[in-house]
């Protein structure tokens, strides 16, 4: 690997890290359960649709116990034709 092609690779990887919305949105994959009384993996599930976005909650993977929230407010607005 010669030392111009890595340096283009990096300059590639600086740029892209520095968008300012790379980290816009995070999802969950581990998050403390009370009844399992540890951090445990976790599934997202659709819970309601609003005007404002989509409201997301987060399961334990092993006991089902509602272990956090998440709103999506990303979402493309609908339009409604009459």
């Amino acid at each position: 690997m010669d030392r111009q092609n890595s340096t283009k690779a990096y300059e590639g990887y600086t740029r892209q890290e520095n968008t300012a919305d790379m980290f816009k949105e995070f999802n969950a994959t581990q998050l403390y359960c009370p009844r399992c009384k540890q951090a445990v993996p976790v599934r997202k599930r659709l819970l309601l649709v609003l005007p404002e976005g989509d409201k997301y909650v987060y399961l334990c993977a092993f006991c089902s116990e509602t272990v956090g929230t998440k709103m999506d407010r990303n979402r493309a607005q609908d339009s409604i034709i009459v």
